[in-house]
């Protein structure tokens, strides 16, 4: 037997409910079916970024419940005592939206970023959206400590940088350019909002979209010190 797929759902931002139609949620639950077998997959949300918010848990909720086994991880008032046992039991684990800054910090306190790590290599599949899209890169744009910077401290699966939210907050483009063109941050990509970005291992395996024309782009530096984008095609699941 094989060693298991290792598999990252990017996505620039997805959430549980209106304007989000849910087809990036049904991939994940079907690239879940397809790689660890199970129809209704153990689908695991992990809200930390949000502190936790019960609204955001609620949203998880009415969207993932009817079409997985669905569980929530918290660590703000937290209740499972054997992590490890717990989080390689799941086939997803979806990290939510926040401050990503936090949550890293609270996930190291609780040993979650090596639990984690091993869950990735044992084949559960991990995905989350804006910073539960930035924690799997070694950096990434983040709003965490009032305005927009630069971040340097990711789990580093995946190499390079991320921004999420490319189209839909104005200064997350150019941010990021600047951010990847002086150095600060390494070569990375980018997606839209409605956008998620699937790597296999490392690489990049496809690009979905939840609304027509949103996109990903692979973003470097160049000789000149500016940053070159490059539009990576999406597949619209609509």
């Amino acid at each position: 037997m094989g060693q298991p797929e290792r598999t990252i759902v990017a996505m620039g931002g997805n959430d549980f409910g209106p304007p989000d139609n849910g087809l990036v949620d049904d991939h994940v639950i079907a690239l879940a079916r397809a790689q660890r077998g199970r129809e209704r997959p153990r689908v695991c949300f992990v809200g930390t970024a949000s502190g936790d918010s019960r609204d955001y848990l609620a949203s998880f909720y009415a969207m993932f419940a009817r079409r997985s086994e669905a569980t929530h991880l918290g660590l703000f008032d937290r209740s499972v005592s054997d992590l490890e046992r717990f989080v390689l039991d799941q086939d997803v684990i979806l990290v939510g939206g926040g401050n990503t800054a936090n949550m890293l910090a609270i996930w190291r306190v609780h040993g979650l970023d090596r639990i984690l790590a091993r869950a990735w290599e044992q084949g559960v599949i991990l995905g989350g959206s804006s910073a539960g899209a930035n924690c799997w890169f070694e950096g990434s744009t983040t709003d965490s400590f009032g305005g927009l910077a630069a971040l340097a401290d990711g789990l580093g699966f995946l190499p390079g940088s991320f921004s999420p939210h490319y189209d839909g907050e104005p200064m997350r483009r150019p941010t990021f350019q600047r951010l990847v063109g002086d150095g600060t941050l390494p070569d990375g990509h980018a997606a839209d909002d409605g956008a998620a970005i699937v790597f296999r291992g490392t690489a990049v395996a496809e690009v979905v979209a939840s609304r027509p024309g949103a996109q990903a782009y692979r973003v470097v530096r160049g000789d000149a010190g500016e940053a070159t984008e490059t539009a990576l095609r999406a597949r619209y699941l609509g």
